[in-house]
């Protein structure tokens, strides 16, 4: 069995079956989104994986250039009220953390996850990498490391749009860098 199916496997067997394999390379990063992070989210400064507590803008790039193969998640939702995202996105998380930790056990030293949101391990983030409650299992969102979603997504075919009001289903992407 080859690599890609040996994984597919085990993404099905941890219950994920909507995702594509993606190049590294094809992730488009923009100062643009980490000006977002800093002037549009109640987040900024506030959470251990968040912006200022990540890598800048140019090192995200550099990182993602260290990889040849990942994969992109695709979940979607739709909420009754604003406030549930928050328990689905833990949720989500949580699991994509043990899809990460096997796909390191399978030989995949380099596994890295990008979380479909901000890291919820703890109800309330202490703030800064320092302080952190689960330094091993703290995961930045793609939009922390400064990805822009909706045009790395929309590359492979996946849909996404700005939502305007919560009767529309959200379209969620976590990013598994794999070496």
């Amino acid at each position: 069995m080859g690599m890609r199916e040996q994984l597919e496997a085990l993404f099905e067997k941890h219950g994920y079956i909507d995702f594509k394999w993606m190049n590294p390379a094809d992730i488009v990063v923009g100062q643009w989104v980490r000006m977002k992070c800093m002037f549009g989210c109640d987040e900024y400064g506030k959470m251990a994986t968040c912006p200022p507590n990540v890598p800048s803008v140019q090192e995200c790039r550099q990182f993602f250039d260290e990889y040849r193969t990942g994969v992109i998640f695709h979940f979607g939702k739709k909420v009754d009220k604003p406030g549930d995202r928050h328990a689905w996105s833990r949720k989500v998380n949580r699991k994509l953390l043990g899809v990460e930790r096997a796909v390191f056990l399978a030989g995949f030293a380099k596994a890295f996850l990008l979380n479909m949101d901000s890291c919820s391990l703890c109800s309330k983030c202490p703030g800064g990498r320092e302080e952190c409650a689960h330094p091993l299992k703290a995961r930045p969102s793609a939009e922390a490391m400064a990805v822009d979603v909706f045009s790395t997504v929309r590359k492979y075919g996946y849909p996404i749009e700005v939502l305007t009001d919560y009767d529309q289903p959200m379209h969620r992407y976590a990013f598994l860098l794999i070496e």
